[in-house]
């Protein structure tokens, strides 16, 4: 888990405009705790007043394998969508991702071990958990 935080790197994959909603929450998460975070959304061009990706095979640095390695993922998408993210953050390089809860993809630890991806998941939420977890890597 403390992988997590020992990125240089993040984006959030859901990310939403709507403020009621987690999409928005986790982004300003990041934000509030000084971490840059691209949101990842393929209908809007900024949230929270940060530009948006439409997908993470779209970040600025997403054809840089060795960045994309140091790029953590957080992941707020209803589970079936979930399951591709996971396939296309493997197939980019991305090596954590955190999936918050409702999020996680069927057979998701299964799914990860196979593309050896470390994933968070089945419980643990960014924003109940995320400052331990973080205080913790910063150690």
């Amino acid at each position: 888990m403390s992988g997590f935080f020992a990125s240089t790197r993040y984006a959030v994959v859901g990310a939403s405009a709507n403020k009621s909603k987690y999409g928005n929450k986790v982004l300003c998460w990041y934000l509030q705790h000084n971490i840059s975070a691209v949101p990842i959304n393929p209908t809007s061009t900024h949230i929270e007043n940060v530009a948006c990706s439409p997908s993470l095979s779209e970040l600025e640095w997403a054809k840089n394998r060795e960045e994309m390695q140091k790029t953590s993922v957080s992941v707020i998408t209803p589970p079936r969508v979930s399951a591709l993210v996971l396939q296309e953050a493997a197939k980019l390089g991305v090596k954590h991702l955190w999936f918050q809860p409702g999020s996680e993809p069927e057979n998701m630890k299964q799914l990860a071990e196979n593309l050896d991806v470390c994933v968070i998941g089945d419980g643990p939420c960014i924003l109940i958990d995320g400052p331990s977890m973080l205080n913790r890597a910063r150690l």
